[in-house]
C-alpha cells in the first residue's frame, strides 16, 4: 500500500509527518532514509511519527535523515502540533506534548495555528546531563579543539545536546567545516548538534547550525533556545532574544529558572502521496 505524508515547514526546516493510525504500516529506518533523500525521495530534514497516545497524554517521534532518533526538535514541535491542529486531533488552544527529550507545552497565538510559543524544557549546563565527556562539570566557556584548530565554546542541553561557538563573522562553509568534526569529537560520545553564532546587540543574534543526524539546516528551534541561552549564560545578550537563521527568525525568553520559550511560526506544504512500488529494488523484479 502507498504511504502518505503531510509536509510541513518552520522557516525552511522541513518535515514530513507520518500518521501511522492513517497509514497500512509502520514506516522502518531504511524506508525513512531513503523518503528523506532530497535526490531520491520527497527529500526532508526528517520525519514526525504520530500521534502515539496512551491515556491523555499524545506523543511523537523524531527521526533524522539518517534514521537515527533525536531526543527533540522545536521546528519539529510546531510542525507536528500544526497536524495534529489541522487534522481534528486536538481541539484547545493549549496542551501538552511528549518527546524523547520531554513533555513539551504548547500554546497557539492564532486560530489557524500558524504561530505558537513553546517551552521547550529547562536548559543545563551540566555535563553529565550533556553527554560530554573530557571537560570541565560546568561546560561554559572552555577550550575545545575541532579539526586542530582552538575554538571557546559552550555546550547546552534542553534535552539533547548542543555545542555554541561565538564568532565574530559566522556563515554556512564554517558551520559545515565545524560541524563536521565537532559532531564527531570525542567530547561527545552520543554526537552534538552545533551552533556558530554572531551577537549583534543585547536582544539579536546570528547563529548557522550544524545538526547531528541532518547536516546543514537553515533553521532549528531547539538550536535556537540553546544558542541564547549560551549567549546569555555568556552575558553577551539579554534573557529576550530574537535568533536570526537564514530560514527566518524565532524570539526566544528565557526565565529565571533557565527554563527556554520560543516562539515561531510554521506552514503547510501539502499532502504526498508514495508510489506503491517505491521501496521495489529494480533488481527484485527482475
Amino acid at each position: 500500500m502507498a504511504f502518505t505524508f503531510h509536509k510541513y515547514h518552520g522557516l525552511g526546516n522541513d518535515y514530513l509527518v507520518f500518521d501511522e493510525s492513517k497509514n497500512s504500516k509502520k514506516i522502518t529506518i531504511d524506508e525513512i532514509k531513503k523518503v528523506c533523500n532530497r535526490n531520491f525521495g520527497f527529500g526532508s530534514d526528517g520525519i514526525l511519527v504520530g500521534p502515539i497516545t496512551k491515556g491523555d497524554k499524545i506523543s511523537m517521534k523524531i527521526y533524522n535523515p539518517d534514521g537515527t532518533e533525536a531526543e527533540k526538535s522545536g521546528n519539529g514541535v510546531r510542525i507536528f502540533a500544526k497536524y495534529l491542529k489541522d487534522n481534528g486531533y486536538i481541539k484547545d488552544n493549549e496542551f501538552m506534548l511528549n518527546t524523547l527529550g520531554g513533555d513539551v507545552y504548547v500554546r497557539f497565538n492564532n486560530k489557524r495555528g500558524t504561530n505558537m510559543t513553546v517551552s521547550m524544557g529547562k536548559l543545563s549546563f551540566d555535563r553529565e546531563e550533556i553527554g560530554c565527556i573530557n571537560t570541565p562539570q560546568e561546560t561554559v566557556d572552555i577550550p575545545m579543539v575541532f579539526n586542530n584548530k582552538e575554538y571557546k565554546a559552550t555546550c547546552v542541553t534542553l534535552g539533547n545536546p548542543h555545542c555554541i561557538i561565538p564568532l565574530e563573522e559566522i556563515n554556512k562553509e564554517l558551520a559545515c567545516e565545524i560541524g563536521k568534526h565537532s559532531v564527531e569529537a570525542e567530547y561527545f560520545p552520543n554526537k552534538i548538534n552545533t551552533q556558530i553564532i554572531k551577537v549583534v546587540d543585547r536582544h539579536n543574534i546570528n547563529i548557522e547550525i550544524y545538526e547531528r543526524g541532518a547536516g546543514y539546516t537553515l533553521a532549528s528551534g531547539s538550536s535556537s533556545c540553546a544558542a541564547a541561552g549560551a549567549a546569555y549564560k555568556l552575558g553577551l545578550v539579554e534573557n529576550e532574544v530574537n535568533v536570526h537563521m537564514p530560514g527566518g527568525t524565532l524570539e526566544i525568553k528565557i526565565d529565571e529558572d533557565w527554563n527556554v520559550f520560543m516562539t515561531g511560526s510554521v506552514q503547510y506544504i501539502g499532502e504526498m502521496v508514495l508510489f506503491d512500488g517505491f521501496f521495489v529494488d529494480d533488481l527484485e523484479e527482475e
